[in-house]
């Protein structure tokens, strides 16, 4: 069975194939601020299941048959919800408040199939290394944090910054696989029913 993934990250789609999936990509049009402003004031756990349960809506609409996961990642610093860095210069400063703290990775998934439809968040706490402005500068020189929630990759350049994580790793590179085993049992599946690629 295939699964249609409604994101274009490229560490979700290769956090699948390295997990034996090789997913169909499909990315949605979805309006990411209109969404999170129909939803009103959320929690940030649930503005990423918002946003997730939408981008999967929009791709399942065009491919009613098929298995569809859509997926979004927010990172929370201080009860501040931080998405993908507006600049360089954004990207500094939230590298200057997260360095030598701690902050929690959420990433929120949404699962269909057919009719059945359920969604759940991973959250997971982050420690960053207490970097150098000289270290944050090459980092955001680099351009890597400028595509990515909380300005910090985990399996990039930024892993170097990360000293720990509390939960699921797989959540912080932006898809949870335990999640998605869970997921796909209740809508009748196991993971091992998309395994279709040799790891």
């Amino acid at each position: 069975m295939d699964l249609l993934l409604a994101s274009a990250s490229p560490a979700r789609r290769a956090t699948l194939r390295a997990a034996g999936i090789e997913p169909v990509v499909a990315v949605s049009a979805v309006d990411e601020p209109a969404v999170l402003a129909a939803a009103g004031p959320v929690a940030p756990a649930e503005a990423v299941l918002v946003l997730a349960r939408a981008k999967a809506r929009d791709v399942a609409a065009g491919y009613p048959d098929s298995l569809v996961l859509g997926c979004d990642s927010m990172l929370e610093l201080d009860g501040q919800v931080l998405g993908k860095p507006a600049d360089a210069a954004d990207a500094v400063e939230r590298w200057r408040a997260m360095r030598g703290r701690a902050a929690v990775l959420h990433t929120g998934h949404w699962l269909i199939r057919g009719e059945t439809q359920l969604g759940a968040t991973s959250s997971t706490t982050v420690r960053f290394a207490d970097v150098t402005d000289a270290e944050v500068t090459a980092y955001v020189a680099t351009g890597e944090p400028l595509h990515v929630a909380g300005a910090f990759t985990i399996d990039g350049l930024g892993g170097a910054f990360v000293t720990g994580v509390e939960g699921d790793h797989h959540g912080v590179i932006g898809l949870s696989l335990p999640l998605l085993r869970e997921l796909l049992g209740r809508v009748g599946l196991s993971i091992t029913d998309l395994w279709n690629r040799v790891s």
